[in-house]
C-alpha cells in the first residue's frame, strides 16, 4: 500500500452507515437500505474532527422494524423526512467532496452497501479511494484478528463519546482512532483501494 506523510494530506471523510435491519431474516420484499450516513469531516494534518454531519435518508423498499429502532434509534417517522438514497449521494459530492476526498471506514461494509445501493438505484457512485481502518488497524498494531469498534477504542485507552449505532457518532469515534494511529505513525494510503471488488 502506498502511504503519504499525513501533513500533505487534504480532509478525509469519516463515514458510518446505519441501514433497516431486522431480527432474523429479511423480510420478503424488503432489502437492507441506507438510512443514515455519518460522516465526520477530519484533518489529518493537524489530527483533528472538524465537524460531525447526519443525513437521513428515506428508504424506497424497505420498513423500520422495531428491532432497527432499538438498535439505532431511528423510527420509520424520522426517515420518512430524510432524502432520497440519490439525493444524499449528491449531498456527499457537493456539501462533503467525497469524489475528491478520501472515505474512511470502520470495515469494507459501509463502501459496499454504498455502491450496491447505487447499482441498484442507477445512482453515480460517490467515492473514489477508500481506507478501511479496521483492517489497517489490525495491520498497524500486529493484532491477532480485527476488532470491533468498541473493543479499538478499548484498546486504544479511549471512551466511546455518544450513542453506538448513531451513524454521527460512530464516525466521530472512528475519527478519533485515526487521529492516535496517525499519532503513531501511522500513513494514510495514497493509491485507490475498491474492497469490493
Amino acid at each position: 500500500m502506498s502511504l503519504s506523510r499525513h501533513h500533505d494530506q487534504p480532509p478525509v471523510n469519516v463515514v458510518d452507515l446505519e441501514a433497516t435491519c431486522w431480527n432474523g431474516p429479511v423480510p420478503p420484499g424488503q432489502s437492507n437500505e441506507v438510512i443514515e450516513i455519518g460522516l465526520c469531516v477530519f484533518d489529518p494534518a493537524s489530527r483533528e474532527r472538524r465537524s460531525r454531519h447526519q443525513i437521513v435518508v428515506k428508504p424506497d423498499h424497505s420498513e423500520i422494524s422495531e428491532f432497527c429502532t432499538r438498535l439505532t434509534g431511528w423510527t420509520a417517522a424520522q426517515v420518512a423526512c430524510g432524502a432520497s438514497f440519490a439525493e444524499a449521494c449528491g449531498q456527499l459530492r457537493r456539501e462533503f467532496r467525497a469524489d475528491a476526498r478520501l472515505m474512511v471506514s470502520w470495515g469494507g461494509y459501509d463502501y459496499r452497501q454504498i455502491r450496491r445501493q447505487c447499482e441498484l438505484t442507477d445512482t453515480p457512485f460517490p467515492f473514489r479511494r477508500h481506507l478501511d481502518l479496521k483492517a489497517a488497524h489490525r495491520e498497524f498494531y500486529g493484532l491477532p484478528k480485527r476488532l470491533g469498534l468498541g473493543q479499538a477504542l478499548d484498546h486504544a485507552g479511549m471512551a466511546f463519546e455518544g450513542r453506538a449505532h448513531v451513524g454521527a457518532d460512530d464516525a466521530w469515534n472512528v475519527a478519533a482512532l485515526l487521529a492516535q494511529m496517525l499519532e503513531q505513525g501511522f500513513g494514510l494510503p495514497i493509491s485507490p483501494t475498491d474492497p469490493s471488488r
